[in-house]
This record gives C-alpha cells, structure tokens and sequence, in this order.
C-alpha cells in the first residue's frame, strides 16, 4: 500500500515549492517505509529524481525543489513486487521519457512487457509499475487504450517529457484526492496530504475524489483533458490496511512542524 502526492502549478503561482512538497510526503508518509522519492520538472526541462531506499523522515529535510519547477511527484514505498534493495526499482521509476509513480498491483505486468516487446528500462528490474510508464510512452495519445490492459488496482501519476502536461489516472481499488486552487492543483493518496498543503502553503484548496476508470492531463495548475478508460472489475486482492509506517507518519508531522516554526 504505498502512498504517492504531487502537484502541477502555474508559473505564476506563489506557493513555495519546497514546502508544499513536504507537506505533501508527511500527508502520505503513513503509506509506506521501504522507499522514498521524488521528481520535479521545470518549465523545458527533463525531470529530476531523487530516490532512497528509507521512510520519509530522513527525506523530508533534504527536499529541495527550485521555486520555477511547476511539476512535482512524490512517492513512499510499501512494497509487493521489485525489491528495494535495486534502485530501479523504486518509485518514481524513469522508462524512457516518462517518469512516473503508482500505488496499486498490477498482475499482468509480464505478459505485457512481452506482449507488446517492450524491454524494462534497467537490467535487473522486476517492479509491476514499470509497465503503466512503459505503456505510457509508447501509446502516448492513446493513454486511455494503454490503460485498459492493465489488470490490477492502480491510482498513478506520471511526466512525459515530450508533453508538456502532467496525468493522473485512477483505476481500481486506490484513492486518488485531488485539490484544486486558483493556479495550482494537487494530488495525494490522502486527504491529509492536501489539509497539510492548505496549512502550510496558506491556501484554500478544492477537494475531491478523481472517479475510478478516469485519466486526466494537468497543466499550469488546471485539468486541460480528460478521458476515461474500464478496469478489469474481476481483480481482486488481499486487503491491506492503509496505513503501513505509523512511526513514519507521526516523525514526518513533528518534524514539518519544527521545520516551519524555524
């Protein structure tokens, strides 16, 4: 059950980028304590990530986003499949000129890597989310289509550095929050990712649920596209409990605290 948060923001918008990321990771900080990363994009740039196999408390200081970066992911890792100890294999996971994070399992992640020949982007790799970025990039406009092969549960965010967009998309079985302000929007697998932001960014956020079986572009900070797509309603899976690294989550929120009060 891992967490994943971002936000696409408009050239013009005042919040600080480095703070709104870190409140971002403690909201979501719960969800998982075997990885931790995060990418942003400035405007023509390719994405840079940083990744590192802890919790998110031994992140959370070192976050540095510059303030003209309009696109961010950020991800902790509770993992099923591609073990942490290769980098790789951790999230945000680069295949080709996507970069892109995932909570969720899909179960056919194989039979498409061969169905379609496509070569995992690092020797070694075994990460079932490889495949939505793989796909991604290889469907690019057909998005919608790439994703109604995967079977699984999937909420999942990625950059495309050939597009100027950012895209969401919520399949099965993950909750996926969306916050909305006048130049900025953000997502998280947490409400408490978004009430953090509106905390400590000093904004009022719109909140609500992206539909499962909806994939969305983001730009500037507002929804320019939207298609849908059908997951495979016949998955199933063991339940897990949402929150996987309590210690986790309770250090991240007194250390963001501390951090802003200094």
């Amino acid at each position: 059950m891992c967490g994943i948060a971002g936000y696409s923001l408009g050239l013009d918008s005042r919040i600080e980028r480095t703070v709104a990321a870190r409140a971002l990771l403690a909201g979501i900080a719960e969800r998982g304590a075997d990885a931790v990363g995060y990418a942003f994009r400035r405007p023509s740039a390719e994405v840079t990530v940083h990744k590192q196999r802890s919790g998110a408390t031994a992140l959370l200081e070192r976050i540095r986003v510059p303030e003209e970066a309009t696109q961010l992911l950020v991800h902790v890792r509770d993992y099923t499949k591609g073990h942490p100890s290769l980098t790789a294999n951790n999230h945000p996971i680069r295949h080709g000129a996507v970069v892109g994070v995932h909570n969720g399992i899909i179960a056919n992640d194989d039979q498409l890597f061969d169905e379609h020949g496509i070569a995992r982007a690092e020797p070694g790799m075994t990460v079932d989310s490889e495949i939505i970025f793989a796909l991604a990039e290889q469907s690019r406009g057909r998005t919608a289509h790439a994703l109604q092969q995967l079977y699984g549960s999937m909420a999942a965010a990625w950059i495309d550095e050939h597009r100027a967009e950012l895209l969401l998309a919520r399949g099965m079985g993950r909750p996926l929050w969306i916050g909305t302000g006048k130049r900025e929007l953000f997502f998280a697998s947490t409400r408490l990712a978004l009430e953090l932001v509106e905390s400590y960014g000093g904004l009022k956020l719109k909140k609500t649920q992206l539909d499962e079986g909806i994939v969305v572009a983001v730009e500037g900070g507002a929804i320019v596209a939207r298609d849908t797509f059908t997951p495979d309603p016949s998955f199933e899976e063991d339940p897990l409990p949402a929150v996987r690294a309590p210690d986790e989550a309770r250090s991240c929120l007194a250390r963001l605290a501390s951090l802003h009060a200094a």
